[in-house]
């Protein structure tokens, strides 16, 4: 297949399977249908002529394209500027927060750092608006060179492409992880037929057969590669393979075919395309500009067109990466700096001051403070626009130019920091590193340690970066007592991740080093009453702690709504910690506070921790479907983020809803967590276990999972599996252990004191009563629980009653509860406990009846249904696309998709037909 030229006029060879996967893409635009495809193979492989290709056959579309340059990785949005600018006339037109969003992060205006999210958002109206006139698509070439913002927002946009008449085209060698998921199309070398025609063409005199196979073999019928290789060899060089040296990797190969070419060009038409290859923008005026700076003349670029290996038109662009890689890198040094050097002179510093102060540092030949200090000064501006990543590059190259030690300390430490918070842990490792090699103040060296031991604690949140977390906040404890507080925090964090996996006593000990932790700063901050209630709690036990401890979360609950970053910040801990307490409206308040900020912040990165939450709130209460919606949003969120998994809703939600496939399933998940070093996501899965089998009536193996998850105090996790035990311990008839857990479970009842509790409290007493004690006591749970919103727990106690009253010979009075039992876990979706629960009333005497299969609302998937209820509560398509972050023609798809399912014309009618399955407005 010939690459062809800039235009894509060249034929081509083969590539009928691409072709044909792209012309589907275009034809399902056509037809309203939004696509994404990435197209992946190895440079020279061909992915450009096919993107030439479809654009050429997309003439009654709208075309916007780019080619990513790798030295703009760097510069958050950089790629997806260059991609939308011609868009950009537009942007007045985007919903307010969505167009300033995306104005400050294009730096097109001042305001506070936008999130992805909402720059997603906002993308993905503007392609939808756009397309409204007629169908577009987009043309990203290069895309593994795209910048981490760019990425995500691209990818987080690709994936909610549904009802608008937009496509979207990745070329890449590699791609970013991004991109998993998407439509992938491999692009391979050429079938060694066509690779033989494709030689032909380019070498038009006879070639040794040995030669010719050797050619073959290197290229692997890398179309490129074929066409450019034998470039600038003699056909006695090549007849003989005196010019071929030893194999080497098709780029490698490629990019020397094109310096071989370079050579040939006059020497001032080299230093002009090496300022275009130094300026990945491709803005033609400012090539021009900068080459004048350097005394070569516009006209100096025509040898080079007349090669084939550049054109000018609205953009300058490079008949392949490979070009620009080759020009770049065959310069040298001093010439690569000079390039940078009247870039910079070139680049206007009041509307591109970011990429002005780029280039000064890269023509930099040393040590430079006034280069240096404008690179700190332009990283808090590149981090206000959102670009993390790039506040953290524009920061290690101040420090590598800063002369003065001291100086030069603190900015790598701040570097540091950023790569961290960026994402990328070894970069800042290096740099702290650096950061120790000058002199730092006491507080810096602190920080230091607390930053090195929040990088291993990251990367695994076990108990690994105790040692070092304990050592800086002891550190930080003489110079900063809020940070102190902070770390003993991360430190008491660690330990609690580490579980069962810790050494004995782990957490007391932590516990014990956080309480000589200095006494916080004033005003006090709601942390640090937290930092004190955790250290009585696992020092002096549950019994002192839980006053505190409910105090705190109190506190924590009046702030959530007005103090939306607070509740952010700390919502990891708070949340165990409320679930400790059985404090179910703490839980819902906190969760749903931190969504409900997070949504309107577009805060990206914490987002799927809140759904997470939130959607184990919606577990508890049956609103399996809502919590299914939320658990699938986390996850489509942390694919385009990368972000560390949240595994505890999903294997919640599978637990209590049963099937075949969910003991495996408990099980997979409890050994990858014991491979994460995480031992209470251990206690967690066993809880679940135990869960699940109960649901089955394996009570024998249902005790064996409980008893294992007990063996160790687990925060948010023992007194969920001691429920189960003292129910498996009963059923399988182990008095010994239903009473020891049942010791142990009232001593945390009593503390907690909430309904939930107590109703939980007085339903395990009942299982180990007779007579009028346990009647009396099944009531009392059933009363407490319905007072609660843990509608599961009512449904179970209904049925261990109607489960005792049927074995007091009580038919009819067990049908009831049976009954009732028996309704709710089928609607839940509660499965195995439905089953049971059927299989108790059938005991009975009582036929069953099923649900009916078109019961309203039972055919929407978890999205529709999510939709249908914010629909049914007045909110417009717009507004239920800003809530979900899809475009408002994707919601109205969605509601076409619900009005048909629910036998209905318009939404005044969801009121009736959509049943009512909870305050979910997550």
């Amino acid at each position: 297949m010939g690459t062809g030229t800039l235009s894509g006029r060249t034929p081509l060879l083969d590539r009928h399977r691409e072709r044909a996967e792209l012309d589907g893409l275009l034809g399902d635009v056509r037809s309203g249908r939004g696509r994404a495809l990435v197209l992946r193979g190895e440079a020279g492989v061909g992915k450009s002529a096919l993107l030439h290709h479809t654009v050429g056959r997309a003439a009654d579309m709208r075309v916007v394209r780019t080619v990513v340059a790798e030295s703009e990785m760097e510069l958050a949005f950089a790629g997806l500027h260059l991609l939308l600018a011609p868009l950009l006339d537009r942007i007045d037109t985007l919903p307010g927060p969505q167009r300033d969003a995306l104005a400050v992060a294009f730096g097109l205006r001042g305001g506070d750092a936008p999130d992805r999210f909402m720059i997603g958002l906002a993308v993905l109206t503007l392609l939808a608006d756009a397309a409204e006139e007629r169908a577009l698509l987009c043309v990203i070439d290069d895309a593994q060179w795209l910048d981490q913002s760019s990425a995500q927002v691209l990818a987080f946009v690709a994936r909610r492409l549904l009802a608008e008449p937009v496509g979207l085209i990745f070329a890449a060698r590699e791609p970013g992880s991004h991109f998993h998921g998407l439509g992938d199309l491999e692009v391979r070398g050429l079938a060694k037929r066509d690779a033989q025609a494709l030689l032909r063409s380019v070498v038009r005199f006879p070639l040794d057969e040995r030669i010719r196979d050797r050619i073959l073999a290197e290229t692997d019928g890398n179309p490129l590669a074929l066409m450019e290789l034998p470039r600038g060899l003699s056909p006695a060089q090549l007849a003989g393979g005196f010019g071929l040296v030893e194999a080497q990797a098709v780029p490698a190969r490629v990019e020397e075919g094109f310096r071989r070419r370079l050579v040939e060009l006059p020497a001032e038409t080299r230093s002009f395309m090496l300022v275009a290859a130094a300026e990945p923008t491709g803005d033609p005026e400012l090539i021009r500009c900068a080459a004048e700076h350097l005394g070569v003349p516009a006209t100096a670029v025509r040898p080079a067109e007349a090669d084939g290996l550049l054109e000018i038109g609205t953009w300058l662009r490079f008949r392949h990466p490979l070009v620009r890689s080759a020009v770049y890198s065959a310069a040298s040094s001093a010439e690569r700096r000079e390039a940078h050097g009247a870039l910079a002179e070139a680049t206007d510093p009041v509307s591109d001051p970011e990429r002005r102060a780029w280039h000064r540092a890269h023509a930099a030949l040393e040590a430079d403070e006034s280069v240096a200090g404008e690179l700190e000064r332009l990283a808090g501006r590149a981090q206000v626009r959102g670009g993390i990543a790039a506040a953290a590059a524009f920061l290690r190259r101040a420090t590598d130019l800063t002369p003065d030690p001291a100086r030069r300390g603190a900015r790598a430490l701040a570097a540091a920091q950023a790569a961290f918070d960026a994402g990328a842990p070894d970069m800042a490792l290096e740099l702290l590193v650096s950061a120790e090699l000058g002199p730092l103040t006491e507080l810096q060296g602190a920080q230091v340690a607390w930053l090195r031991a929040q990088v291993i604690l990251a990367r695994k949140r076990g108990g690994e970066a105790l040692e070092a977390l304990l050592e800086a906040a002891g550190r930080l404890a003489g110079v900063d007592a809020g940070q102190a507080r902070e770390a003993y925090i991360d430190a008491l964090g660690s330990a609690v991740f580490a579980g069962r996996q810790g050494p004995p006593g782990l957490l007391r000990t932590v516990a014990e080093a956080a309480r000589t932790a200095p006494a916080g700063p004033s005003p006090a901050r709601p942390v640090d009453a937290l930092l004190d209630g955790l250290v009585a709690r696992f020092t002096e036990g549950l019994g002192q702690g839980a006053p505190r401890l409910k105090s705190i979360l109190r506190e924590f609950r009046q702030e959530a709504r007005g103090n939306p970053d607070d509740n952010m910040r700390w919502l990891w801990l708070t949340y165990p910690v409320a679930a400790d307490l059985w404090d179910d409206g703490t839980l819902r308040e906190l969760a749903e506070y931190a969504v409900q900020a997070a949504r309107e912040a577009g805060a990206l990165h914490f987002l799927p921790q809140a759904l997470t939450y939130r959607a184990a709130v919606h577990v508890y209460a049956g609103q399996f479907d809502a919590a299914a919606t939320l658990v699938e949003e986390s996850d489509a969120i942390l694919k385009v983020t990368g972000n560390s998994y949240f595994g505890f809703a999903i294997t919640l939600l599978r637990a209590w809803r049963g099937g075949p496939d969910a003991p495996a399933l408990i099980e997979a998940a409890a050994a990858a967590a014991g491979t994460w070093g995480e031992g209470r996501a251990v206690s967690q899965c066993l809880y679940m276990g135990a869960l699940v089998h109960n649901a089955l009536g394996r009570y024998q193996e249902a005790l064996d999972y409980a008893e294992r998850a007990c063996a160790h105090e687990d925060l948010g996790a023992t007194g969920f599996a001691l429920i189960e035990l003292v129910e498996a311990a009963a059923y399988s008839r182990a008095p010994g252990a239903a009473a020891s857990a049942l010791r142990r479970l009232e001593e945390r009842c009593d503390a907690a004191g909430t309904d939930w509790a107590l109703g939980v409290l007085a339903r395990s007493k009942a299982l180990l009563s007779d007579g009028e004690e346990a009647e009396a006591l099944y009531r009392e749970a059933i009363e407490r629980l319905r007072r609660s919103s843990v509608a599961v727990y009512v449904a179970r106690t209904h049925l261990v009653y109607g489960e005792w009253l049927r074995r007091q010979n009580r038919r009819l009075d067990a049908r009831e509860h049976l009954r009732t039992a028996y309704e709710m876990l089928d609607g839940f979706g509660a499965a195995d406990f439905a089953q049971r629960a059927q299989r108790e009333l059938m005991a009975t005497g009582e036929t069953v009846r099923k649900r009916a299969e078109g019961a309203p609302g039972s055919g929407l998937t978890p999205q529709e249904g999510q939709i249908a209820r914010l629909a049914r509560e007045g909110l417009s398509n717009p507004e239920i696309g800003a809530q979900l972050f899809l475009s408002p023609r994707t919601v109205e798809y969605h509601l076409g998709k619900v009005f048909a399912k629910l036998s209905i014309s318009s939404r005044q009618q969801l009121a009736e037909a959509l049943p009512d399955s909870g305050r979910d407005r997550a």
